[in-house]
């Protein structure tokens, strides 16, 4: 990589006055023909000038799950892992709270935040009283407020049952988990379920009797949630099922797996995430791809046009998401 002494001597300046000149220096005052003869020096030579990022501290991540959500879910920490080597990069010091150490514990001094999970009103007004620069990945709980960046889950729900009818199904389930509401501590309707509720009936397939749900995302709930189903359902289970996340998806295969049931012959399978086991499980499992670094990158970018920018505007970002087409459908 050519420096700025390479271009010193091919030009035949001195280093600080190519220094000065490719840095732009504004109290520098040389003819024309001098900076045009070092920009052209350097561009023979292909020099790229370094870019330093100034360091941006006081960033709170506020990773507002507990250790057992995380296991349950490699998606949050494969989020986790991303933000932290994204912040490297761009220079941004991060202090970690998670929602064991309480909302109380982030201090007054906070330039901004990064944060992951559920939180709830009074957390979110605590937030509001901290700092104006803030953005959610996954989720938007203060949209009139805070940033946030999440795939579009309501654009997958649709995109899921479009293909699945395509394919030539009208019995199609949904196995998924439940939104908990940490204002009420009440388990509800996640976003995924209410969409394919409102588009199904939309179709004209919606049965309720092809639904199961039950807190948590985790393979565990998935497999009890498709034996259930089977055990229910009998000869009458749908011939194909959306699942609301990969962890779920891969507890399903496993109950239909066990129960003699041909996937995708009987029963077709589409899930969401592409975590990194959905290529190994049998039958290897067609989920939309989350582009995880993506999210992240857009996240701390955005966080950064607040601080160091300082715009005031809130912004909502949705990305778009890429169907993976496994053995788990025909």
């Amino acid at each position: 990589m050519a420096t700025i002494k390479d271009i010193a001597e091919g030009a035949g300046y001195s280093i600080s006055t190519v220094s000065r000149v490719l840095n732009n220096d504004k109290s520098l005052s040389v003819p024309d023909d001098t900076r045009e003869k070092i920009y052209e020096v350097a561009e023979k030579l292909n020099y790229r000038k370094k870019t330093v990022r100034l360091l941006v501290k006081n960033i709170a991540f506020l990773y507002w799950l507990t250790d057992k959500e995380e296991l349950e879910d490699v998606y949050f920490k494969s989020m986790r892992l991303e933000i932290e080597k994204i912040a490297r990069k761009l220079n941004v010091e991060l202090t970690t709270y998670k929602i064991n150490d309480g909302i109380q514990a982030i201090p007054d001094n906070i330039e901004g935040f990064i944060a992951v999970g559920t939180f709830s009103n009074k957390e979110l007004e605590y937030l509001r009283g901290r700092t104006t620069n803030g953005v959610f990945i996954d989720t938007s709980p203060d949209p009139y407020h805070f940033d946030s960046v999440r795939p579009d889950l309501a654009l997958i729900t649709r995109r899921t049952v479009d293909f699945f009818i395509e394919k030539g199904h009208t019995d199609i389930g949904f196995v998924g988990g439940t939104f908990h509401n940490p204002n009420n501590d009440e388990d509800e309707m996640d976003q995924r379920e209410k969409v394919f509720r409102s588009y199904m009936k939309e179709k004209g397939l919606l049965k309720e009797e092809y639904i199961f749900c039950h807190r948590g995302f985790s393979v565990d709930n998935g497999y009890y949630l498709m034996s259930k189903a089977i055990e229910t359902l009998g000869d009458q289970l749908p011939t194909a099922f959306y699942t609301a996340a990969d962890p779920i998806a891969v507890g399903c295969l496993q109950a239909l797996n066990e129960n003699g049931i041909s996937i995708p012959n009987r029963v077709s399978v589409v899930s969401i995430n592409n975590i990194s086991v959905t290529k190994y499980v049998s039958p290897p499992l067609t989920t939309f791809h989350i582009d995880m670094k993506e999210m992240c990158k857009n996240a701390l970018e955005l966080l950064l046009e607040q601080v160091l920018e300082k715009r005031k505007l809130v912004k909502t970002l949705y990305l778009g998401s890429e169907l993976i087409i496994r053995k788990s459908t025909n």
